[in-house]
């Protein structure tokens, strides 16, 4: 198949950017998004051009690391797609038509300033996470594996919250630059979880401080951010992240 890609091209924080067109040739419908751009970069280096910056890791859907804008939408998830939402390393090419003209762009927001091209700043998650997104725990050898019994349901919204990748989707999503999916998902997973308790109220209110210091908007309830979210986070963990807030205030 062949595609013509308008890609954002930015020399670096400051420079000005803009959306450059590419023709790519020969595209098999089973690469994954990631490899057709790989193939774009071969072709720019064979001409002499500089290639395209993005980012990429495990490219299993695992490390969250690939996030682009896809035709306006983070990883390419319409929030409809059959198959359900994925990550861009996992999205296909098979899921693009033979001469569609597609546009990929790096995530949009305050927080997640470009760095080059297709790369942006998401480093204010790891400052979330520092701030509070931990338990307390002493070293030695690992406990016996019942010693703290967790009631099912519990334990099962724990392991749905902690499915969170911090890919940074559900901000790119969120009309506000809201980052509150991400950060109810890592509260609702530790809170459900009697290793997390010690610090439960202090973790909320540091996170939250963290998140609004670090330029992200605030939840109005849209909904975007669990469309987009690649792992189906549900909405409800922002409930249960605001709940918490609350709860902090008389701890």
């Amino acid at each position: 198949m062949n595609i013509t890609v308008k890609i954002w091209r930015q020399d670096g924080p400051a420079a000005p950017g803009k959306l450059v067109t590419y023709d790519v040739a020969d595209i098999s419908e089973d690469m994954s998004f990631l490899e057709m751009l790989d193939v774009l970069n071969e072709n720019l280096n064979d001409n002499g051009e500089e290639p395209v910056a993005f980012d990429s890791d495990c490219r299993e859907g695992i490390c969250g690391m690939c996030g682009l804008v896809i035709n306006g939408r983070p990883h390419g998830n319409t929030g409809d797609d059959p198959h359900g939402n994925t990550t861009t390393c996992q999205l296909h090419m098979r899921s693009f038509k033979d001469g569609e003209t597609i546009t990929i762009e790096p995530f949009r927001a305050h927080a997640f300033p470009v760095i080059r091209d297709l790369v942006v700043d998401r480093t204010a998650f790891d400052r979330i996470i520092a701030s509070g997104g931990f338990i307390s725990a002493n070293t030695g050898s690992a406990p016996e594996a019942h010693a703290a019994p967790v009631e099912k349901k519990k334990a099962d919204r724990a392991f749905e919250a902690a499915a969170c990748i911090g890919c940074g989707a559900c901000v790119a999503a969120c009309p506000n630059a809201s980052g509150m999916l991400f950060m109810g998902a890592k509260v609702t997973h530790l809170g459900e979880l009697p290793q997390g308790q010690p610090e439960r109220w202090t973790r909320v209110k540091a996170m939250v401080s963290t998140h609004d210091g670090a330029g992200f908007g605030g939840c109005t309830n849209i909904g975007e951010c669990t469309a987009a979210c690649p792992k189906d986070i549900p909405q409800d963990v922002i409930a249960t992240l605001n709940r918490d807030l609350m709860r902090s205030l008389a701890h």
